[in-house]
């Protein structure tokens, strides 16, 4: 099988010709149709966080495939179901944040593309407890972005607790900050999209938002004040600068809710008198729980989000990082597989 592999934390991706895995108890093996580039596989192919991944590995962990091969005691699911690969590989399901619905908390997980092999390939073998069944009304290539992406904003729009009509500003606009802005929309928000690309705002406006900010033009802070504050500012953009900024837009009562995670891990300042006066909340959310993953599926199949991509070859991955780095894309781009169209045939 074709795999786009990590060798090196300083050199581009190698394609590899691999022997198709095998799955063991408990797993199952997927063909996979597409999978989503997300900024977390960038960020482990780099070796940027604190917690590195151990090379060499396969990054990927919006995948999307049929189920070709059942390892043994495999009950749950069956050959030629469609599922997703997401980055939450598996937990160990006796934890208090496994048994009380927080999964993506438990210290024990394992995660696709990261410490597991991911994605990034033309087959996979996942946890057959943690694939999540992707219904018919969804599309393979939208629901490769739908499994990170969608996930990772729907639950922070959980998590923030958007009452209706509340201003909810969307820092950053492209892969997650697309679909941010829409979950924000169906939970009752009214939403300010705050980006430096004519582009990426002219998408927001088209996707529902009722203002948008160019902080490469005007002084964020300022302008999103001049609106009446945010009630809840979610952070995509990967500059610490940006998390300052957000912080400031906030008005009483408000909530920041933090999601881009800085090449160096970054850090921000929170003034303790400002944030006790004015009862602010600084948030960290992480991506959602197979549960989240399942509604985000639901609510796609309903017709009420749309999916911005753009397709490419695996072969494409080096440049399509490039493209990703550069802001050349207008959201998510997915790597479709030359066998997708087949198997398609035989599971439609």
């Amino acid at each position: 099988m074709k795999a786009a592999v990590v060798t090196s934390y300083t050199e581009p991706i190698t394609i590899e010709e691999r022997d198709v895995p095998v799955p063991a108890p408990g797993q199952v093996l997927v063909r996979l149709e597409t999978c989503g580039l997300c900024h977390t596989d960038i960020h482990a192919a780099r070796g940027d966080w604190p917690v590195q991944p151990p090379l060499p590995f396969v990054p990927g962990h919006e995948g999307i495939g049929i189920v070709e091969q059942l390892g043994a005691g495999v009950t749950s699911r069956w050959i030629g179901e469609r599922v997703a690969i997401a980055w939450l590989a598996s937990a160990c399901g006796a934890c208090r944040y496994c048994v009380d619905g927080r999964e993506t908390l438990c210290e024990q997980q394992q995660n696709s593309g990261y410490s597991v092999d991911g994605a990034f390939a033309e087959y996979a073998v996942a946890q057959a407890s943690h694939v999540v069944p992707v219904p018919d009304g969804v599309s393979s290539i939208d629901a490769a972005p739908l499994t990170c992406a969608g996930l990772t904003t729907y639950k922070a729009m959980k998590v923030a607790r958007i009452a209706p009509t509340e201003r909810v500003g969307v820092f950053g606009i492209g892969g997650l900050g697309h679909l941010a802005i829409q979950y924000a929309q169906i939970m009752g928000g009214t939403v300010v999209a705050i980006d430096v690309k004519p582009d990426k705002l002219a998408l927001a406006h088209e996707l529902g938002a009722s203002h948008t900010v160019n902080a490469g033009v005007v002084e964020p802070v300022e302008a999103l004040h001049a609106l009446g504050g945010l009630d809840v500012a979610v952070v995509l953009a990967a500059s610490p600068h940006v998390f300052d900024q957000a912080f400031a837009s906030l008005r009483r009562g408000g909530r920041l809710v933090c999601l881009a995670l800085p090449a160096d891990g970054g850090a921000m300042t929170v003034p303790i008198f400002e944030t006790v006066i004015k009862g602010l909340s600084v948030i960290g959310s992480i991506v959602g729980t197979r549960q989240d993953l399942v509604e985000v599926f639901a609510l796609h199949a309903a017709g009420r989000t749309r999916v911005v991509s753009q397709t490419r070859e695996l072969e494409d991955v080096n440049d399509a990082i490039a493209e990703v780095l550069a802001g050349d894309v207008p959201a998510r781009i997915v790597f479709q597989y030359a066998h997708a169209s087949e198997t398609l045939d035989l599971v439609r």
